[in-house]
């Protein structure tokens, strides 16, 4: 093949690639909505949505140019707004690499807003959100994508267990903390008391739309149609989802004594998280066995967190943390420098060296967003707070934050007080739908 036509072969790849990740964004939202209650489906769809907006405009303006601008090995220090950069980057036109990057940037804030769901102010997470995907997310790419002092050592993350999905989890695991649990999730004693989403129908196709939307955000990362290459990523990436899936049945089954299909889709998502540090690098076994592990984690790892009263609505943080961790680690273990990577792994003969690599990525990564994104919660709660008050968590933020609900006919069902002669107006809040 010429250089013209792989480079509009390559260039057609990735953009359909990034299209799919895009469309992750509607898994998201129908996970996260179905897995909350009906009175904040609006507010959860809305924060979705407005997300891509933000993102659009932090990494535009400042985000990209922090990772992958000229810098020093730890910022990135030019190309904001995609200005004075060359318009060709990693061997495609700047901004399809720049839409491709984008995508991804979103996903961190959309794993935020599921683990903070149902009692956070809107106006809070849309700030913590656009400083995250500006400035924290950008801060760690660089560190590993955009020729920073993580790369420099061969950490490896092909397509984002860490850079993406544990910064998001950082980030949501401190959000929870700070937050506390949603009204009646725990009683007195610390007993958890199952708060049930109002929708798996909703939950069953977003994470089917993930999964579909996964296939772009990994074989995409290759960031050229190499045949041999996005056919062996996706997969590993379809092969570590299915063992994460069955496994998550099984366990779910023994742990909790019946198949929870929430913790199925979940050890789904966290098979096919773990797998995405080392899509490009491991072996179709190792990709199986990291899936089958993220399955069994997810579900200890919901548990764990429930002990400690950090309430998580969807999981997010067992999903994307948990099984971010996991999968950067075992990439370290079963990675193969014949398929890409700087060495072989621990399993491989290749020693420690790539496995303490890989510690000292997670652990440094780790410390900086969980640092950064506490100072950043804290300065939104003293200045605009970041709970809704009692009130309107009990009536719900769809009313109290939208001015409108999910489900309006559902009023059409009740029944009228005896001897209430108004109108059906009259018993509707001001944003229903008429």
């Amino acid at each position: 093949m010429d250089p013209q036509t792989k480079y509009i072969v390559d260039t057609i790849w990735v953009l359909l690639a990034a299209f799919l990740v895009f469309f992750m964004n509607a898994g998201f939202a129908l996970v996260e909505s179905g897995l909350c209650r009906a009175k904040n489906t609006v507010n959860i769809l809305a924060k979705n949505f407005i997300v891509f907006g933000l993102t659009v405009i932090g990494f535009w303006t400042l985000g990209y140019g922090l990772m992958f601008g000229g810098g020093n090995a730890f910022i990135g220090g030019e190309g904001f707004l995609l200005s004075g950069l060359d318009k060709n980057a990693f061997g495609l036109p700047l901004y399809a690499f720049f839409f491709f990057q984008l995508c991804f940037a979103v996903t961190a804030a959309t794993i935020v807003s599921g683990a903070v769901a149902e009692r956070i102010k809107l106006q809070s997470f849309m700030l913590f959100a656009v400083v995250l995907t500006a400035l924290i997310y950008p801060i760690v790419g660089h560190w590993v994508w955009g020729g920073g002092w993580l790369g420099d050592k061969g950490f490896a993350d092909f397509a984002g267990s860490t850079v993406v999905h544990s910064v998001g989890g950082w980030a949501a695991l401190v959000g929870a903390a700070l937050l506390g649990p949603r009204l009646g999730k725990f009683s007195r004693s610390g007993k958890v008391r199952p708060i049930p989403g109002h929708n798996m129908s909703l939950v069953t196709l977003g994470g089917l739309v993930l999964w579909l939307g996964w296939f772009g955000f990994n074989a995409g990362s290759e960031l050229a149609a190499n045949p041999d290459a996005i056919a062996r990523i996706a997969t590993a990436t379809a092969i570590s989802a299915a063992f994460g899936t069955v496994t998550a049945t099984a366990w779910a089954w023994k742990r909790c004594g019946t198949p929870d299909l929430s913790l199925i889709i979940n050890g789904m998502l966290g098979g096919l998280v773990g797998v995405t540090a080392g899509c490009r690098f491991v072996e179709l076994p190792a990709a199986a066995g990291i899936g089958a592990l993220c399955g069994v984690l997810v579900i200890e790892a919901v548990q764990f967190f429930d002990r400690r009263q950090i309430d998580d609505p969807v999981g997010a943080i067992s999903v994307h943390l948990v099984c971010g961790v996991t999968g950067t680690l075992a990439t370290g273990l079963v990675g193969k420098e014949s398929l890409g990577m700087a060495r072989d792994g621990l399993f491989y003969g290749g020693g420690l060296d790539q496995l303490l690599v890989q510690m000292q990525g997670v652990g440094a990564i780790g410390l900086f967003v969980a640092s950064a994104s506490f100072l950043l919660w804290l300065a939104i709660d003293k200045t605009i707070g970041l709970r809704v008050s009692e009130e309107d968590e009990l009536v719900g933020l769809d009313i109290s934050e939208m001015g409108m609900e999910a489900y309006p006919v559902a009023r059409d069902h009740i029944s009228m007080p005896q001897g209430f002669h108004g109108t059906e107006e009259a018993v509707l809040r001001p944003g229903s739908a008429t």
